[in-house]
């Protein structure tokens, strides 16, 4: 962990390194909010109707989902460790592993999995990102390439 005001660069980082990203409460008119502007089936914007549904219950978007999992990343890597980002680059292998509820409590790391020199100024670094519930149910997984200043 960086001491808050040091930029880390690309040399800065190693394979292995992880990153506990926080947590977040999903709430019901964040998921209907949520659904109604980027999802707006009734399983994500209709309490009533998703009750009828095959998940018993309101559940969030699986894009609502994604979205936390990057606020949560910019918290945690790029702002808490100062990771001097330049863009993301790739989001591969993006799986949703179980609907995600009102109330559930959502907590993420990630893991550098790779590191691959672009050029002389800047490099790819790899994360393994996992999101799970406070009951350490996975909700996502993906993988993310982030394009990084070089020193």
């Amino acid at each position: 962990m960086t001491d808050g005001s040091t930029p880390r660069y690309y040399e800065d980082l190693a394979v292995g390194e992880t990153f506990y990203l926080g947590t977040e409460t999903v709430s019901e008119d964040e998921i209907i909010s949520f659904g109604k502007r980027f999802d707006p089936q009734p399983i994500h914007t209709d309490s009533a109707g998703a009750a009828d549904s095959m998940f018993g219950g309101l559940v969030a978007s699986g894009w609502h989902t994604a979205a936390i999992s990057m606020r949560r990343f910019v918290d945690g890597v790029i702002e808490r460790e100062k990771l001097a980002v330049i863009a993301g680059m790739e989001v591969e292998n993006l799986q949703w592993r179980r609907p995600v509820r009102p109330g559930d409590v959502l907590s993420a790391d990630a893991e550098i999995v790779g590191l691959e020199a672009w050029n002389d100024d800047q490099g790819i670094v790899r994360f393994d990102l996992w999101m799970r519930t406070d009951e350490g149910d996975p909700v996502l997984q993906l993988t993310k390439r982030v394009l990084v200043e070089r020193r």
